[in-house]
């Protein structure tokens, strides 16, 4: 387990972004997967209560708001990759962000997010350390866009499977779209939960709104009924393949099955004309002609034929 605990802040006056060693007022510290002298040491440095971190760090938690002591939590969840059984699926993990006291901003993940590392980076336009409420927002708008671009994925992945049905045999094909639907399934839970915090955050009671900042919290709402109408029809798109899948696949390994038993029919007729010649009974002069052999194999050839032709009539070879 990968722990890190590291501060960032933004110069007021030049507006440098970097990344600092002591708790600044205005300054945005990351936990990942924090270690338990971790989260001692931001508790006791910003005054925390131990609690409220602690739930942020059981992946059971659901999106929601707290307060408590001037200190406001906002859970949210985040789509991450995870691999089951050799195959790759979507679920998802909480992402804590504190307000402590409108002098530290404070996020704690389980693992890295790619739409932290964004902000560590500095890569954000116009992200400031000390801008807090904008901070949050362009969070969660990064957020919903990450959403999309995982169903846009899930998207393409459908119409590969798609193009793969026809000629489906294995139960490969179906587990595949299973996972699909198990991410989405987790893909609507989450976006329609961290819908509910947006909106708490919209009517202007969790975090203090700025004229600026409503446009993109708009932007982010947006966005994320989006995901939730898009991932709403993949679903049924994939509940639909699913069904679809499976019954090729079904009937893939019956025609299969009837080739065989047709192979086995045409191919058993050499072996019961043998069967007849090679019992204890007399022939006569039939059996003493030195093209025996020949002609008993031709018949058999002949039978053979003409059953397989019989089988090829009714669809069966």
């Amino acid at each position: 387990m990968i722990c890190v605990l590291k501060i960032y802040n933004t110069d007021i006056t030049s507006g440098e972004f970097s990344k600092i060693n002591s708790y600044e007022v205005g300054s945005w510290i990351n936990l990942v997967s924090p270690s338990e002298a971790e989260i001692d040491e931001v508790v006791n440095a910003l005054g925390i209560k131990k609690n409220f971190i602690m739930s942020i760090i059981d992946d059971d938690e659901k999106p929601r708001i707290d307060e408590e002591d001037g200190v406001k939590m906002l859970l949210l969840d985040v789509p991450v990759y995870e691999t089951k059984n050799g195959i790759k699926a979507i679920t998802t993990l909480p992402l804590g962000i504190l307000v402590v006291r409108n002098d530290y901003i404070v996020t704690v993940s389980l693992q890295r997010y790619s739409i932290i590392d964004d902000f560590a980076k500095g890569s954000v336009k116009e992200f400031f350390t000390y801008k807090k409420s904008r901070f949050i927002i362009q969070m969660i708008y990064k957020l919903a866009l990450l959403y999309l671009k995982m169903l846009r994925e899930i998207d393409s992945k459908i119409e590969i499977a798609e193009s793969k049905i026809l000629n489906a045999t294995k139960n490969e094909e179906l587990l595949n779209l299973l996972a699909l639907e198990n991410s989405l399934t987790y893909i609507i839970t989450a976006l329609k939960s961290n819908g509910v915090v947006l909106d708490k955050i919209l009517k202007g009671n969790v975090i203090e709104l700025y004229e600026e900042d409503e446009n993109l919290l708009e932007d982010a709402i947006i966005e994320n009924n989006q995901a939730i109408e898009m991932s709403d029809l993949y679903r049924g798109i994939l509940s639909s393949t699913t069904d679809t899948v499976a019954t090729i696949i079904s009937n893939n390994l019956n025609t299969i099955m009837k080739f065989l038993a047709g192979i086995t029919i045409v191919f058993s007729i050499p072996t019961m004309v043998a069967s007849f010649m090679g019992m204890n009974v007399t022939f006569g002069k039939f059996a003493d002609n030195p093209y025996a052999f020949v002609l008993l194999l031709l018949l058999s050839l002949l039978l053979s034929l003409i059953v397989a032709l019989i089988l090829k009539k009714k669809n069966m070879l």
